[in-house]
């Protein structure tokens, strides 16, 4: 079993490794087959972290009321809207049965109920009748600080706005539901796209990135010659002069490099075309990819929510403190400050696991397509990689979204310090937060990033996590041109993907709200339907994106583990005109096959036809 503080090399089982090319040339290689658990001790330490985050929140729970939170409390500590047991009290005001009280006054300053500068908070039965509020989620709030919230929602009141809002629902649910079946086609459409025409979309896309480019650098430098005929006398014109100058020099500049970069990575951007095109053939074989995203949806959004209802339980705990007999609160001691942040740092790791879960799982069955020669013989390859994540590869999936949990709780936890000190902050100050914000992140993109290929190396060998991760850096360090090419070509093009199913949907659905009559606020009803329009677009296009990194790491594993000749590749002849002699490697594997099936055929054949090693 391999970790973090083992070598695990030796547990590699390399596809070429398992058989003669003679005995597996048309047959299932797949996979690793002699797996075992990898990262163990992870996979243990995810349970005690979960059991220890539950006795957490149970000595929380045991100091908390949740309705604290969700009704508010008065000045003695009293919650609204429920019968208050009774305990002793210097203040003799705990207690109350406010059951019909179930509205949180907040008193702002200014007024004579204010003592001392403190606000009071007291609970009343309605919020009707009290001049200058209004209801606002269980609390009597100042009209004041309702006036933009008011401005923005309805003329008449947030609670009149949803109203109107739930009218405009049901007016408008069939048509909300054909906008989002609409979503669902065009997400379906880009999917045949990515596969068909792909490489007019990206040769059209640096086409005109380098026009547009053109055309500015073009109207810059008439711009420029234009104001340089004025002949300005004043600083004010010659310095206009000069700007212009300068913003054409630098346009012809981006104009020069962009067009040099296409130029040079004219072969890499091939390379994402054809990525392109085999990642559609696999999701083609496989179209129950395409639901997987759906499960981790409902998993997040179940840890999400979980991690919310927790967050209100840890925010209504504390002891009681009231001070001068006027003013309580709920004071959190040191066990209930850390509770919080621990609960942070499980949602992070819970998000991340459930996301690692997906990237292996997909991970898995498109290695195991790309390696398996007859791919009519795939055996339930989601399944397998299902499994084969159950059984052994859980702990990799925990270390790797734990160390991105981490860096994104360092970034919380910097964040909050940063709000904190926000009145004694000057430039420096607020620079040296900027910085290490924008470090972090650099650094939490990066290890996401190495972390999706780490498990694909994992589904493939059945590495463990470091040794997983040490030989993705290598493969994608030595291939840095394309690497390059697919996260910035392959990546924008992605995002136009999604683009273009939210904004022809959203287009769509303003011509058919405009055609209705009564419909109070059509901006929520074309917000709602442009996010699930993204939602099902990014549930697509992400296994899209995950099956292209997989199969480019397939591709150059397939390079370094086979010679095309006396190990043929797996990959498929448009994959393989991207490797160095690859035309004698058809030709070897071609004649290989061709004289097999002349010495099995009763009768040799008058005409033998090529075949590539590699069936699409």
């Amino acid at each position: 079993m391999g970790g973090c503080l083992t070598k695990s090399e030796g547990s590699k089982v390399s596809p070429k490794n398992q058989a003669s090319p003679e005995d597996d040339a048309d047959g299932y290689i797949g996979l690793a087959k002699n797996r075992s658990c990898t990262d163990l001790p992870f996979i243990i330490l995810l349970p005690c972290f979960l059991i220890v985050l539950f006795a957490l929140l149970g000595y929380c729970i045991s100091y908390g009321d949740i309705y604290r939170i969700v009704n508010g409390y008065d000045d003695c500590g009293n919650v609204c809207g429920m019968l208050n047991t009774f305990e002793d009290s210097a203040s003799g005001c705990r207690g109350f049965d406010y059951r019909r009280q179930k509205y949180l006054k907040v008193q702002s300053s200014g007024t004579t109920e204010v003592d001392n500068g403190q606000i009071n908070r007291i609970c009343v039965e309605t919020c009707d009748g009290i001049a200058g509020y209004k209801k606002f989620i269980n609390r009597c709030i100042p009209e004041k600080s309702l006036y933009q919230v008011n401005s923005f929602f309805s003329k008449t009141g947030i609670s009149e706005f949803f109203q109107e809002v739930s009218e405009d629902l049901q007016m408008c649910w069939r048509e909300i539901l054909y906008l989002c079946l609409a979503a669902f086609v065009f997400a379906v459409i880009i999917m045949f796209m990515f596969r068909y025409v792909v490489g007019f979309i990206i040769w059209l896309v640096l086409a005109g990135a380098i026009a547009i480019c053109l055309i500015g650098t073009i109207v810059l430098w008439a711009i420029y010659g234009s104001e340089k005929n004025m002949n300005y006398n004043d600083a004010i014109g010659k310095r206009r002069t000069n700007s212009f100058l300068a913003f054409a020099i630098i346009a012809t500049i981006a104009t020069i490099v962009i067009s040099l970069v296409v130029l040079v990575l004219r072969k890499r951007i091939q390379l994402v075309i054809a990525l392109f095109k085999e990642a559609g053939k696999a999701l083609g074989n496989m179209p129950l990819l395409l639901l997987e995203p759906i499960l981790t949806f409902i998993a997040l959004v179940t840890v999400v929510g979980l991690w919310l209802y927790l967050a209100i339980w840890i925010e209504s705990s504390g002891e009681l403190k009231i001070e001068n007999n006027t003013s309580a609160k709920y004071v959190k001691n040191a066990t209930m400050k850390v509770t919080r942040w621990y609960n942070v740092l499980a949602m992070f790791w819970m998000t991340q696991f459930v996301i690692g879960c997906q990237h292996i799982v997909i991970a898995g069955a498109v290695a195991s397509w790309f390696f398996t020669r007859n791919k009519s013989e795939l055996n339930s390859p989601i399944a397998t990689s299902l499994l084969n994540l159950v059984k052994y590869h859980l702990g990799t999936v925990a270390l790797g979204s734990l160390l991105i949990a981490i860096v994104q709780l360092v970034r919380a936890i910097l964040k909050w310090v940063e709000y904190l000190t926000a009145d004694a902050q000057n430039r420096v100050t607020q620079t040296l937060y900027c910085c290490c914000q924008c470090c972090l992140s650099v650094f939490e993109n990066f290890l996401q990033y190495l972390t999706r290929n780490a498990y694909v190396e994992t589904a493939l060998f059945g590495y463990s996590f470091c040794t997983a991760g040490n030989k993705a850096f290598k493969i994608l360090s030595s291939n840095a041109l394309r690497v390059f090419a697919i996260n910035s070509v392959g990546d924008f093009v992605l995002l136009l993907g999604k683009a273009f199913v939210v904004a022809i949907t959203v287009l769509i659905g303003i011509g058919v709200i405009q055609s209705m009559d009564g419909v109070h606020h059509s901006w929520v009803i074309l917000v709602l339907v442009g996010l699930f329009a993204y939602l099902v677009s990014h549930c697509f296009i992400s296994v899209y994106e995950m099956t292209i990194d997989t199969i480019f790491i397939c591709f150059c594993e397939d390079c370094e583990l086979n010679d095309g000749i006396s190990k043929p590749y797996y990959m498929s002849r448009s994959l393989m005109e991207f490797v160095q002699n690859s035309k004698r490697a058809i030709d070897t594997n071609a004649n290989t096959r061709s004289t097999k099936a002349w010495s099995t055929s009763a009768t040799p054949p008058r005409e033998v036809k090529t075949i590539s090693s590699g069936t699409n």
